[in-house]
C-alpha cells in the first residue's frame, strides 16, 4: 500500500513533527509506503497534483481540522482515491460527525487497515467554492471574519465576537428557491449543511447526513437569550434543539438571495460577499475511509 499524508503544520496551533515520525513507525510496521505532503499557503493545490500524480497513492491521509480535510476532499473529487482523516484542528467538526477516532494513532491505523469505504457527499457554491460540512451567511460568518482577522486564538476570542456580532445581529431578507418551491422570509442566518454540528458540538442542523446525496438549508430567524441556552444545552442533548427559530429545507440544489451582498463562509473560510448563491449537493463525491462507529454507513 502506499499512503500520502497532507499535513497542514499550522493547524490547531499543534505541532505535527512528533506524531508523524511516529506515523513513519506505524507504517513501517504495516509495510505501508508513504510521503508526507506539507501546505505552505503557496500554490498547494498544484504542488498536491504534482505528487499525486507521481506517487499514485492507494489512500490518502488528512492531517489536520476540517479546512485541511476540504482541501484535501478537493484534489480526490472524483478520483476514488479514498480520503481518511486523523484530526489534528482546532475544531474538528467533521471528524466527529464520521466518528473518527480521536485517539491520532489509531486514526491512522483505521486509516491503514479498514477495508469499509463510504460515500461522502459534498456541496458546490456558484459552480465554484466546495464545502464539506457546513457553510453560512449571517452571524456566523461575521464571528469567522472577526475571529481569523484576530491574531488571538482561543474560546475567550470567539466569545468576544460571538457576543459583538449578537448585539449587532439584525434579520435580514433571504429569498430561497428549492424543490420547485420559492420562500421569502427573514433571518439572521442562512447555513448550507452537509452535516448536523459546528466544531463546538452545537448542532445546527438534526436531519442531517453527509452521505445522503442531500444537504439541509437552515434559516435561523432570530438569537435571543432562550435560543442560546437552547443550542448550549442541545450539544448534550439533541432534545433541545431550537425547533422554534429554525425552519429546515432538505434538497439537492437551490438557489439563496439576499436583498444585497453578504458574507459567506465554508468549513471555517470566508469566501467572500454574494447576493446570490446557486448550492447544489456532489454526491458521493469522496471516498471516505471510515468504520462501523460511522452511524451513517
Amino acid at each position: 500500500m502506499k499512503l500520502l499524508f497532507i499535513v497542514n503544520p499550522i493547524s490547531g496551533g499543534l505541532d505535527k513533527d512528533p506524531f508523524l515520525k511516529e506515523a513513519g513507525k506505524i507504517c513501517f510496521e504495516y509495510g505501508v509506503d508513504y510521503k508526507i505532503f506539507k501546505t505552505t499557503g503557496k500554490h498547494d493545490e498544484i504542488h498536491l497534483q504534482k505528487l499525486l500524480d507521481a506517487f499514485q497513492p492507494d489512500r490518502v491521509a488528512s492531517i489536520g481540522g476540517d479546512g485541511t480535510t476540504l482541501f484535501s476532499a478537493k484534489v480526490l473529487i472524483d478520483t476514488h482515491i479514498p480520503l481518511g482523516i486523523i484530526p489534528f484542528g482546532s475544531a474538528n467538526g467533521l471528524a466527529m460527525e464520521l466518528s473518527v477516532n480521536t485517539n491520532k494513532k489509531i486514526a491512522l491505523i483505521d486509516i491503514i487497515t479498514s477495508e469499509l469505504i463510504g460515500n461522502l457527499d459534498m456541496i458546490l457554491v456558484n459552480n465554484k467554492y466546495h464545502a464539506i460540512h457546513i457553510g453560512d451567511v449571517g452571524v456566523n460568518a461575521q464571528i469567522v471574519e472577526g475571529y481569523d482577522s484576530d491574531e488571538n486564538r482561543g474560546m475567550i476570542t470567539y466569545a468576544k465576537y460571538f457576543i459583538e456580532q449578537l448585539q449587532k445581529s439584525k434579520p435580514f431578507s433571504i429569498e430561497i428557491e428549492a424543490n420547485n418551491e420559492t420562500i421569502q422570509t427573514e433571518g439572521v442566518m442562512v447555513a448550507i449543511c452537509n452535516g448536523r454540528k459546528y466544531g463546538t458540538g452545537v448542532p445546527v442542523n438534526i436531519h442531517g447526513n453527509p452521505m445522503d446525496g442531500k444537504f439541509e438549508i437552515v434559516i435561523i430567524s432570530k438569537m435571543e437569550v432562550k435560543s442560546i441556552l437552547k443550542a448550549g444545552l442541545s450539544k448534550f442533548d439533541e432534545t433541545f434543539f431550537d425547533s422554534e427559530n429554525s425552519h429546515i429545507i432538505k434538497t439537492e440544489d437551490a438557489e439563496i438571495r439576499f436583498n444585497k451582498k453578504r458574507l459567506l463562509q465554508l468549513d471555517g473560510e470566508v469566501i467572500g460577499e454574494f447576493k446570490d448563491l446557486q448550492v447544489k449537493i456532489l454526491p458521493g463525491a469522496i471516498k471516505l475511509i471510515t468504520t462501523s462507529k460511522n452511524v451513517y454507513v
